[in-house]
């Protein structure tokens, strides 16, 4: 363990915007306020060979350099790219001036010089991290481990917290929007976070329509959209979240067997499971799990389960709490319906988008009685 009076500082990790925020709090924190005299800074985030070998030589003259009047000095090399396992970061050019750098380092630094060292993504079997993490204060920020069998339901837990970490308030359905926009993406979170909050503040309860409203829709986005708008048999956002998937040019195929048979299927079997074995529907998805524990296993054998086995519970939850919606009925014609739409996408018969909009038309319409 280095000391903690190391005047190298290592700040990395898998979480590039974590990484990115630490670094500047540090640099501001051991040199706050400090003129071009007591700050040096290098950056990095470069793209070439050429570029990481100047950025690297750079930073090693600037190690060299004695502090202005015998003062003190912090050199930043920040956000370096050339650390991560890529074309550039396998180079020889580079790993010869790491080496460089490597050995300055262990040989040990001028009085009054403070190294800080940034670099999201690193490849930790380079031998630049392995003494880096030996010589230096090691803060190291990783996108969270969600495990081998993580799906829907680990992610929005994640999202959860980050949200609760900002004390705003949001519901359960705005927080499964927004993870399906951005996933795991901790920059884009944090982005899209203070936007709400600028636009909300944390009293307000947001909701999943100002998500759709103020979050950048991505593919991943668009899909869960259409998905939400199946199960709530909402056919105006049904249709418009199709025609942005089209826009975005999107194959019928991908939509139908990415969004709407998935629903159509979870539908089918929570409604059969509310319907036949008198399950509740759930107040929060994840409490459907407990209700399926008490159910034979001879009624549980059909339903999806997890790459362990497991049973996929969580997705099975969001359809029960919907499942009102429509009648048993409705889902099994709609399940044969969307075979029938498979085979005319395949066919070329019509063009995808008729086809996909009479489908959920035909899904989603209420009948007149």
């Amino acid at each position: 363990m280095p000391s903690k009076a190391s005047p190298i500082h290592f700040i990395t990790g898998s979480d590039e915007s974590a990484v990115k925020k630490a670094a500047s709090a540090l640099v501001q924190k051991l040199a706050p306020g400090a003129d071009a005299f007591g700050l040096e800074t290098i950056d990095g985030a470069v793209d070439t060979v050429d570029a990481a070998a100047t950025a690297i030589q750079s930073t090693m003259q600037a190690l060299l350099t004695m502090p202005f009047l015998a003062g003190a000095k912090l050199v930043w090399l920040k956000s370096a790219t050339f650390l991560s396992d890529s074309v550039m970061g396998r180079s020889e050019t580079v790993a010869d001036n790491l080496e460089s750098l490597s050995k300055l380092l262990t040989e040990g630094l001028p009085d009054g010089i403070t190294f800080v060292f940034s670099a999201p993504q690193p490849d930790k079997r380079r031998g630049i991290y392995k003494t880096l993490t030996k010589l230096a204060q090691t803060t190291v920020h990783d996108l969270p481990d969600l495990g081998f069998n993580a799906g829907e339901e680990e992610m929005i837990e994640w999202t959860t917290s980050r949200v609760h970490a900002r004390d705003l308030q949001m519901s359960p359905a705005a927080i499964e929007a927004l993870t399906a926009r951005v996933g795991l993406d901790t920059r884009q979170l944090d982005t899209e976070l203070e936007k709400l909050e600028t636009a909300f503040g944390k009293s307000r309860a947001i909701e999943a329509e100002d998500i759709r409203n103020l979050v950048p829709q991505t593919r991943e986005g668009g899909i869960f959209d259409l998905s939400e708008a199946v199960s709530r048999r909402d056919l105006p956002l049904a249709l418009d979240t199709l025609a942005q998937l089209f826009r975005q040019g999107e194959k019928g195929v991908g939509i139908l067997l990415a969004s709407i048979v998935p629903t159509v299927r979870n539908l089918l079997l929570a409604k059969d499971l509310i319907t036949r074995h008198k399950v509740p529907p759930p107040s929060q998805p994840h409490f459907f799990a407990s209700s399926l524990k008490r159910l034979p296993e001879s009624a549980l054998s059909h339903l999806p389960k997890k790459k362990d086995g497991t049973l996929n519970a969580y997705p099975l939850g969001i359809a029960a709490m919907n499942a009102s919606h429509y009648t048993l009925p409705e889902l099994e014609a709609g399940f044969a319906a969307c075979a029938e739409a498979n085979q005319r996408l395949l066919s070329g018969s019509l063009n995808d988008e008729t086809i996909i909009t009479r489908l959920l038309i035909g899904l989603m319409a209420r009948k007149a009685h």
